[in-house]
């Protein structure tokens, strides 16, 4: 009996000790499942994250394009206008009208881009924009004459209307709220682009006759917009406007494609629908929206303020007139060659275009202020160090190399701050029912701005000299930084519904001010 007992214990506890073994063999199989499906989950994620990265990237890039015209024409007609004059015979009036009245004009595009695109959608105001300016575009290169140039000019001016006002608003509707500021910076990128695509177009066709090489220059504006046709069979409709036209599920749909995290996706839903005032695709009873711009409640009257001076300043401190006519500027500083002069331009357009690369790697990351505080003191300081060495130094090849030293400075600060976060703010503060007419509101400043300095440059230039009219620039610019410090709120990192409440709410707004110092700062780590 004992020998048998024994054997029963024995047995038991080798079953007890194979039960264990079991126990442990399950558990860590599923330990094993489990870190298997984490890592699962992980290579989902990851590849989720980089698919709508690329996603909202592609679409950020196509919406731009029309903003590459711009630039295109601004960097082409500072040498296309050298041979225009050669061969049409136009005077100096002319030259400054022809010049400044793409910018004039554009603001009648512009206006009718807030209205329009809430009728049509964003998408194809994008669409319509590259379309009008393409027939402007090939007007000009055919003119026979002055008067037919002009038209095909307007033309121009009013599709870079509607380009310039839409880009940056669609792209801050789709942009997920961290990467907003950079993204929204792509419209400020193609301009640049444009201007060094002028610029290198005027020195590559300088050479041919005259009667040819400023519409080859003209010409070949044309093909940025050719690709905008691509574009609209990838990029989607913004889903803020989906919404406002109560199609939700479309507007849901868009977002799970621009979100990184799924489960954010209807948080921020019900947010653009709060937002546009509707629930459950019911619209409430709101004022209208020109009505509401035009009799602002004190955090619309802020709003507007804010974005319509940051635009204006964007233009008054001589940018364009620094762009148009730097051929001019360096022959003030002493350079009489023309294939000199527009090789010049080229190291000016290099500059702008590295600049703005810059500021979209730190909109994000240091904010909106910081970056403005850089910019307009920065700027300030070239152009008033340009206004004396075109006025003291003479022709020399001192006041050459720093005429060419301050104009490229002048051009950089410009592209880390004031070009991008002008429109990063404009496309942001508004709440959405106003956004595409608020903004469009912005642009016309900055279009009329930009055009009344352009078409009186040249004329104020023979008056007070170019030396004094860059002085008169950099008292405008000492006056943008007083304007950034006074007036306009850090909006990092925020919600474009959050930005919203942070108008409506005073308090909030000076708690997240950032203070010059913290420029500064940032200065002494760079």
């Amino acid at each position: 009996m004992g020998l048998v007992g024994v054997q029963e214990n024995g047995d038991g506890e080798m079953a007890l000790s194979l039960g264990n073994k079991n126990k442990y063999k399950r558990m860590d199989s599923e330990l094993s499942d489990d870190f298997d499906d984490d890592v699962s989950n992980y290579h989902h994620q990851l590849e989720r994250k980089r698919s709508t990265r690329k996603y909202v990237l592609a679409c950020a890039f196509f919406a731009s394009l029309n903003n590459v015209l711009l630039g295109y024409d601004v960097g082409v007609m500072s040498g296309a206008i050298i041979f225009i004059q050669e061969d049409l015979k136009i005077s100096e009036v002319q030259e400054e009208v022809l010049v400044g009245i793409l910018s004039i004009i554009s603001l009648l595009g512009s206006l009718a881009g807030g209205r329009t695109s809430d009728i049509i959608g964003r998408k194809w105001t994008i669409a319509f924009a590259a379309v009008v300016f393409q027939i402007g575009a090939a007007i000009m290169t055919l003119a026979p004459s002055f008067q037919v140039l002009m038209m095909g000019r307007v033309l121009a001016g009013v599709g870079i209307g509607f380009g310039v006002m839409i880009a940056p608003v669609y792209i801050a509707e789709i942009s997920p709220t961290a990467e907003r500021g950079s993204l929204t910076s792509f419209p400020e990128i193609c301009i640049n682009l444009g201007i060094l695509f002028g610029y290198v177009s005027n020195y590559a066709f300088s050479g041919l006759s005259v009667h040819i090489n400023w519409r080859v220059m003209l010409a070949v504006g044309i093909l940025p917009s050719v690709f905008i046709g691509v574009a609209l069979f990838i990029i989607p409709e913004s889903p803020r406007w989906l919404v406002m036209q109560n199609r939700v599920e479309e507007a849901r749909s868009v977002l799970l494609k621009t979100n990184e995290n799924e489960k954010d996706v209807d948080e921020r839903l019900s947010e653009i629908v709060a937002a546009a005032g509707t629930s459950n695709g019911e619209k409430t009873e709101e004022r209208a929206v020109w009505h509401e711009l035009l009799n602002p409640s004190p955090s619309i009257r802020w709003m507007l303020i804010t974005g319509f001076g940051i635009q204006c300043f964007q233009q008054i401190t001589g940018i364009d007139a620094t762009v148009y006519y730097s051929p001019e500027i360096f022959k003030s500083a002493g350079i009489e060659n023309n294939s000199k002069l527009l090789a010049a331009t080229v190291a000016v357009g290099v500059t702008k275009t590295a600049f703005i690369l810059i500021a979209t790697f730190l909109v994000d990351r240091v904010g909106r202020k910081p970056l403005l505080y850089v910019s307009t003191i920065g700027m300030t300081v070239c152009l008033f160090t340009l206004s004396l060495s075109l006025g003291l130094l003479g022709n020399g090849q001192l006041g050459i190399a720093l005429g060419i030293l301050c104009v490229c400075g002048n051009v950089a600060f410009f592209s880390v701050g004031m070009g991008p976060i002008c429109w990063i703010l404009t496309s942001e503060i508004f709440p959405l029912r106003l956004r595409a007419q608020a903004s469009a509101l912005g642009a016309v400043g900055n279009r009329v701005c930009s055009g009344l300095v352009a078409m009186s440059f040249l004329s104020v230039s023979r008056s007070i000299t170019v030396a004094g009219t860059f002085f008169l620039f950099s008292l405008l610019s000492a006056l943008s930084v007083l304007f950034v410090y006074k007036i306009v709120p850090e909006t990092k990192g925020k919600s474009l519904e959050q930005i919203e409440l942070l108008f409506q709410n005073e308090n909030e707004w000076q708690a997240s001010e950032v203070e010059l110092g913290d420029s500064e700062h940032l200065v002494q780590k760079a």
